[in-house]
């Protein structure tokens, strides 16, 4: 990647509420900035979500990409699922990363699905919870990834498998994985026990949902292929096929 190519200057939306002791936001700025040796040109800015208030189109219409980030609940949840509600309807190039991946499966059943959807850790009563406490906890944990053949993620990924780092204690509910597909958010990433690791959005530019966190890669010094596919798009959002 580099600026000759590219088609306009990346500025990037970082929505989360940012906090320098977290790994994962510490992989998000190095990541960024590997990628940004490359091409000078290229923006990003923390956007605490106590600040998402008021109309999406208005506030966000500055970034060329988003990225929801981990470290979740959010001070502002409505503010993210708006933000999200509005990169999936306008194309505008998206990545959320484990909280990102939850939230935005959240969005996608409410209001796509129509469901009265909720998080099991923020709403622990709710009838119609979509994302739930994991089997195993993934908190500072380690597991292996499989993209699924076909995907946007399996072409970036460009290995059959691979270690991924995780920080969690909630994912997907699979019952509500066949009714995601049906409505065209499908699974693009799998662990070896079948769970649902990655998503996808199909008809999209770019739109994908990880629960693990490519960003730790590059405290390693290497940029993980799904954050430097993201930013390729928000670089140049025609070069990615739907």
């Amino acid at each position: 990647m580099s600026s000759s190519a590219s088609s306009h200057p990346a500025h990037i939306a970082l929505l989360g509420d940012h906090n320098p002791d977290v790994i994962a936001h510490q992989g998000i700025n190095r990541s960024l900035e590997l990628l940004r040796e490359n091409d000078p040109s290229m923006s990003w800015r923390w956007c605490h979500t106590s600040t998402l208030i008021g109309e999406p189109d208005l506030q966000l219409a500055e970034f060329t990409a988003i990225w929801v980030v981990p470290a979740s609940p959010y001070e502002n949840p409505d503010g993210v699922f708006g933000a999200i509600r509005y990169a999936r309807e306008t194309g505008v190039p998206f990545l959320g990363t484990c909280g990102g991946f939850q939230h935005a499966v959240i969005e996608y059943a409410r209001n796509v699905l129509g469901l009265a959807a909720e998080h099991a850790e923020t709403a622990p009563g709710a009838p119609v919870q979509v994302i739930t406490p994991l089997s195993c906890s993934l908190v500072e944990q380690a597991g292996m990834v499989r993209p699924v053949p076909g995907t946007r993620v399996a072409a970036l990924y460009g290995q059959p498998e691979g270690a991924e780092g995780y920080h969690c204690n909630y994912g997907l509910n699979p019952e509500f994985v066949a009714r995601l597909h049906g409505a065209g958010l499908v699974v693009s990433a799998q662990d070896d026990a079948g769970e649902v690791r990655a998503l996808e959005l199909i008809g999209h530019p770019f739109f994908l949902l990880t629960l693990f966190q490519p960003e730790r890669r590059a405290l390693n010094g290497t940029v993980h292929p799904l954050v430097r596919g993201f930013v390729h798009a928000a670089l140049d959002p025609t070069s990615i096929s739907a």
